[in-house]
Parts: C-alpha cells; sequence; structure tokens
C-alpha cells in the first residue's frame, strides 16, 4: 500500500493558518495582561464558569436533537404513499 505525501500547497496552508493562531493567541496573551482594574471576584468566576458549562449542555443537546432527527427522518418531507410513515403513525 503506497501512501501519499502532502504537497507544498497542503503544507503551506497548515504553515499559514499556524502562523495566524500564533499571532491571535500572542494578540490575546498581550491584551490580556495588560488589562488593569481591579480582580475578579470569587462570584465572577463562578458566573463565567457556569456560564460556559450551561452554554455547552445546551449546545450538546441540540446538535443531538439535530443529529436524532436526522436519523430517525423527522427532517424528510411528509410523503403520504412512503411505508416509513405509515409505520410511524402508530408510535
Amino acid at each position: 500500500m503506497q501512501t501519499s505525501k502532502p504537497g507544498y500547497g497542503t503544507i503551506a496552508l497548515v504553515a499559514a493558518l499556524f502562523a495566524i493562531l500564533a499571532g491571535a493567541l500572542w494578540f490575546a496573551a498581550g491584551a490580556w495582561t495588560s488589562v488593569s482594574g481591579p480582580p475578579m471576584p470569587t462570584a465572577g468566576y463562578v458566573a463565567m464558569i457556569l456560564g460556559i458549562v450551561f452554554s455547552l449542555i445546551i449546545g450538546c443537546g441540540l446538535m443531538a436533537l439535530l443529529f436524532y432527527s436526522s436519523r430517525y427522518g423527522y427532517d424528510e418531507p411528509f410523503r403520504p404513499d412512503d411505508d416509513r410513515d405509515r409505520r410511524r403513525t402508530d408510535v
């Protein structure tokens, strides 16, 4: 079995994306450390963590519903002559 090597275009694209990522991280770190002001209270950290956790739960739940409806045909248009629709009516 022969494996193909990535071309120069792929290598250039990956290198450019890593350069953009490094620049974004450098900018974010500089912006984070340059902000002055009072430290965030514990309640602020708790609120931020709860917001992140609930956002992830809602996002994962919506994606699960999306995959469920796609897998079981709820996204398909109604066709009265389809056997699957007749079987689903007795559920």
